[in-house]
């Protein structure tokens, strides 16, 4: 098959899934990695299976990922699988990570079902994990989500870590799980 692994990153936390993502697809199939803006949403076409990638902004993808899926034609030819990195909490474990993670990331696996039902297009799944925040987002979270510093010390000696060692195993598992439905379905 093959694959295109496109994505945007502006911490490097996305970009580091990517390669991860890439690297997988390189070992059985012919696989491009680059970023949304080097891609003419118009060449997507060629390939038969795009991995699409993006950091959580605001809650949702960023804003290149989501022109990207605009642009998307009706009905494509190729098979769609997400992936995004998040500065939140992971939603498993408690109820408030649960509520932290649905308030700051919460509509990007949502958009990614959004798109999938408004251009009909065969999405496979999304894969997410935490990634450490950059300067002006740890500032936020601090002021904002974590005020108390005990609080914030533990959040952010985790958050820090990631993507780590489990993550990118996921990672792995994910787009070798991806890609081994998609070549059933040829």
């Amino acid at each position: 098959m093959k694959i295109l692994v496109t994505y945007y990153s502006q911490t490097g936390n996305t970009e580091q899934i990517a390669k991860v993502i890439h690297k997988i697809a390189l070992k059985n199939h012919e696989s491009e990695l680059k970023k949304v803006s080097k891609v003419d949403v118009k060449d997507v076409i060629k390939y038969d299976v795009v991995f699409l990638g993006s950091a959580c902004h605001d809650s949702d993808l960023a804003k290149p990922v989501l022109r990207f899926l605009k642009g998307i034609p009706k009905s494509p030819n190729f098979k769609l699988a997400g992936f995004f990195t998040h500065s939140t909490n992971p939603p498993e474990g408690s109820e408030r990570n649960k509520k932290l993670y649905e308030k700051w990331a919460g509509k990007c696996h949502k958009t990614f079902e959004k798109f999938k039902l408004k251009k009909d297009i065969d999405f496979n799944g999304y894969f997410r994990c935490q990634g450490a925040p950059s300067p002006p987002i740890e500032k936020f979270i601090h002021e904002t989500i974590f005020p108390d510093d005990d609080e914030w010390k533990e959040y952010i000696d985790e958050a820090k870590k990631h993507p780590n060692k489990t993550d990118i195993e996921n990672a792995k598992n994910f787009a070798t799980d991806i890609l081994k439905k998609c070549q059933s379905l040829e």
